[in-house]
């Protein structure tokens, strides 16, 4: 299997534990600790130069969107569905997945700033 490839399967599988895991097992540790392991191989694997920006811009959206307060919603929709804490979970796990990513990538792009030419 090409490295290209293991970069896909993990950004897919990341994604299907972020949105599945955070939204019926929030809080579990070891699925936060695999997002952060495939956070990081999406960082160093798929993120080419030319996608840095638009990476760190969706991350930067992705975290801070995590900050809502989405518990509001489960005012208005009622505690037996518990709408905004589902979304509250996705998001923290989302966050979990793409942050490590984007430090991998922040730090890709310092270095090759910061080389001499």
């Amino acid at each position: 299997m090409s490295l290209q490839k293991v970069g896909e399967w993990a950004f897919i599988a990341g994604v299907i534990i972020a949105v599945l895991g955070g939204a019926f097992i929030p809080g579990v540790g070891a699925m936060a600790l695999a997002l952060v392991v495939l956070g990081i191989i999406v960082g160093i694997i798929n993120i080419t130069e030319k996608e840095t920006v638009p990476y760190l811009v969706a991350a930067i959206a992705l975290i801070a969107a995590g900050t809502a307060n989405f518990g509001a919603v489960d005012v208005l929709t009622g505690q037996v569905i518990k709408l905004g804490a589902r979304f509250e979970g996705i998001l923290d796990y989302v966050s979990n997945f793409v942050a490590p990513g984007a430090v991998i990538v922040a730090l890709k792009t310092v270095w090759s700033l910061s080389k001499t030419k």
